[in-house]
């Protein structure tokens, strides 16, 4: 993954790092494009303290700003920079793939064990 790309997934990873911005996240993606007033009335989050995420959220890419009529700004989602984190945890698991499976390969083979069943030797023998 090119340099840049790992920068833009490690402000992705940090932006959704903190619960609140998730659920800024979550209700935008579902409800649309919204102010941080709209987006205070929806969430139990104060105005302030939604501007201040809605910031760090536009730092990420994760939003954009757009002139509403009279002044209020609304936030919409932008999916390009969780495209790119997507991309990112996709080359990772590829990474690890390969390695899980032979391990679980591995451990199946030794839950049947190496060798064939013995015979039952904890019966009593008749002789």
């Amino acid at each position: 993954m090119p340099p840049d790309h790992e920068a833009v997934a490690e402000h992705v990873f940090a932006a959704l790092a903190d619960p609140s911005r998730r659920a800024i996240l979550a209700t935008l993606a579902a409800d649309g494009p919204a102010t941080a007033t709209d987006l205070a009335a929806r969430l139990p989050i104060t105005r302030q303290a939604i501007a201040k995420h809605l910031a760090l959220l536009a730092e990420a890419g994760l939003v954009t700003a757009e002139p509403g009529e009279r002044r209020r700004v609304r936030y919409r989602v932008r999916s390009a920079p969780m495209q790119v984190a997507q991309q990112f945890l996709a080359a990772l698991a590829r990474d690890w793939e390969s390695p899980l499976g032979a391990l679980k390969d591995h451990l199946d083979r030794g839950a049947r064990g190496p060798y064939p069943t013995a015979p039952d030797q904890t019966r009593g023998h008749d002789g």
